[in-house]
């Protein structure tokens, strides 16, 4: 009895004074790495994370309607740019965090090929994309296909999904044959590979900002925030393809 006492008095004393939640609203490009980050901040400081991720213009929708998000990571700081806009930033804790890039994938092991061959390949079938007017996987992806030339021929075909996931998922089953992606995503799975990566000039530069929202818990943010520049988020978002941007 003295033994299970002793035992958890020091574990009571190895935790904080008081365990504490954090909510980050994400881009769901981020998830993989994300999810490790989030699991290895939880086991050094015993604080939760609860994570939503969806399209990013569904989460600033969220937050605008007054969704309890403590910080919110975008995959495009237009999103961004909308809630600073509104007053809806905490002052002073928004960065860019991360940079990716724009993949062509497709279902099963296939060699690359030339995008100007897509129409032809795609045929009948559909290209998977994120919403091109709202979610920024599908902005920057129309983007790159007008810059191309080869818009006017694919819009017909294009079937969009509420998030860059969601069109991952269709081209991993088969439903999809093609679809347009970050790279990063097509590295979470492996039943699609990337046949294409699209010219960095093709399309807006793809950039991750972050920042904690006014009124959550911008305490408890500001020490992930601090965590998400560190060496260990650095190596995560590194070992999935992102370009990590702040120092």
């Amino acid at each position: 009895m003295l033994r299970a006492l002793a035992l958890a008095a020091l574990t009571l004393a190895a935790a904080p004074a008081q365990a504490e939640r954090l909510t980050v609203f994400a881009a769901a490009s981020t998830k993989t790495a994300l999810d490790a980050i989030a699991g290895q901040w939880q086991a050094q400081t015993g604080h939760q994370v609860s994570l939503s991720y969806a399209g990013s213009s569904a989460l600033a929708r969220q937050i605008e309607f007054g969704a309890p998000a403590d910080l919110f990571l975008s995959a495009s700081p237009d999103w961004m740019d909308q809630l600073e806009t509104k007053g809806l930033l905490a002052a002073d804790t928004r960065f860019d965090l991360l940079g990716n890039d724009l993949a062509l994938i497709a279902h099963g092991t296939q060699p690359t090929m030339a995008i100007a061959d897509l129409p032809d390949r795609l045929g009948d079938d559909r290209l998977a994309m994120a919403h091109v007017d709202a979610v920024p996987a599908g902005i920057y992806g129309k983007a790159a296909l007008e810059n191309l030339g080869l818009w006017a021929a694919l819009a017909p075909h294009v079937a969009q999904t509420d998030n860059v996931r969601a069109a991952l998922t269709l081209v991993a089953t088969g439903e999809a044959p093609f679809g347009i992606t970050y790279t990063t995503d097509a590295a979470a799975s492996a039943d699609v590979s990337i046949v294409y990566t699209f010219p960095a000039d093709s399309h807006p530069p793809i950039t991750y900002p972050i920042a904690a929202i006014a009124g959550g818990n911008t305490r408890l943010g500001a020490e992930f925030l601090s965590y998400l520049r560190g060496p260990e988020a650095r190596a995560a978002f590194t070992a999935e393809g992102f370009e990590v941007l702040a120092e």
